[in-house]
């Protein structure tokens, strides 16, 4: 089973232990989307919709007299307008098991987003009449700044993995062990923008080192073909050498990147390994996987200005969410145009 197929059949088994705590009629919702949506995003909903059920359960006078799962359909026309704005209230702080949970622009966005779709799939199945859900706009989300590495940050940050600075005692026992591997996966992050996700599932016979390129699944479900440079070919190869020594556990067999535990890598450990390095780069960004893809994104932008090839190289199915990210003009193009427009002529005395 490859990486993300067992990353589906663990959002499948996640999704059906939700849904079996749910109302039944959450059901019909989940299998009518099961083909053209990912198990990923399945989830997501899932777990919006948990949320909304756990609020009307602890705050509506109707539901809190049966179980959840009792629930009948019927109280999605119960619920109001002025009820589904309690709830995006609730989101904003409410407690679960003891932990205190905050959403903010976009966690609320998205719960509405749900909500709203889980609306429209029964009003236009004709099983409710009413869809208060419509009538509640999807909270506006402020534009985040896009926070990616400068070209002499980069540099710095992959001088630092090769010498190992600003480690502490023990970071650097873990650090010559793990040195090749890090600057592997830092280079082809960085030097190919793929996701980490795409990172991590990478199996050995989907890298040719020999022709420059390397196998990844997408979002979308497909397969695509990355090429990369020479710099990322070097620090492949070099970990490469390393990797052949290894002897993985069972079942991991297959895995390029390989943890200390003789197992497949997982997002989070790359998470914390890009933590560790980059906070000695910068303190004023919070530098993670996906902002070293931003970094790619916006250097290919600017050597190419070609908004499509970037969309493609990245795998956006959408170029609009390419352009939104990449295409703004950079401080340092703005410094270059401050004295363009001129306020005096200057013969002006």
């Amino acid at each position: 089973m490859k990486y993300y197929e067992e990353q589906d059949k663990k959002n499948i088994e996640r999704i059906r232990e939700i849904l079996a705590g749910l109302p039944s009629f959450c059901k019909s919702f989940f299998y009518d989307m099961a083909d053209y949506t990912s198990t990923r995003t399945r989830l997501a909903y899932a777990y919006d919709l948990k949320v909304f059920f756990e609020f009307l359960h602890k705050n509506n006078a109707y539901c809190r007299k049966m179980e959840m799962t009792e629930i009948p359909i019927s109280i999605l026309e119960r619920v109001t307008k002025d009820d589904i704005l309690e709830y995006l209230d609730y989101m904003t702080l409410y407690d679960k098991d003891g932990r205190v949970i905050m959403n903010k622009e976009r966690g609320k966005a998205r719960k509405i987003a749900s909500l709203r779709s889980f609306y429209n799939y029964f009003y236009r199945a004709e099983k409710i009449e009413k869809n208060p859900a419509a009538l509640i706009p999807v909270p506006k989300q402020h534009e985040k700044e896009i926070i990616r590495l400068e070209p002499q940050e980069v540099a710095i940050l992959l001088e630092q993995v090769e010498k190992g600075e600003k480690l502490t005692k023990s970071q650097l026992k873990y650090h010559k062990i793990n040195k090749v591997r890090d600057i592997a996966i830092l280079t082809l992050l960085l030097g190919t923008g793929i996701r980490v996700s795409e990172c991590v599932g990478l199996n050995i016979n989907d890298v040719d080192l020999d022709n420059g390129a390397l196998v990844v699944h997408r979002k979308g479900g497909y397969d695509a073909t990355i090429y990369f440079g020479f710099e990322v070919e070097t620090a492949l190869r070099d970990y490469m050498d390393q990797r052949e020594n290894m002897i993985p556990l069972t079942g991991h067999e297959d895995a390029f990147f390989i943890s200390m535990q003789n197992k497949r890598m997982g997002v989070r450990s790359v998470e914390n390994m890009v933590k560790k390095y980059t906070q000695n780069v910068t303190t004023l960004k919070k530098i993670t996987p996906h902002k070293l893809r931003s970094t790619y994104g916006t250097s290919l932008y600017k050597e190419t200005g070609d908004i499509y090839l970037v969309a493609s190289v990245l795998g956006h199915s959408d170029v609009n969410t390419t352009r939104k990210h990449y295409a703004a003009i950079s401080d340092e193009e703005r410094m270059k145009i401050t004295n363009a427009v001129k306020l005096r002529s200057d013969t002006d005395a």
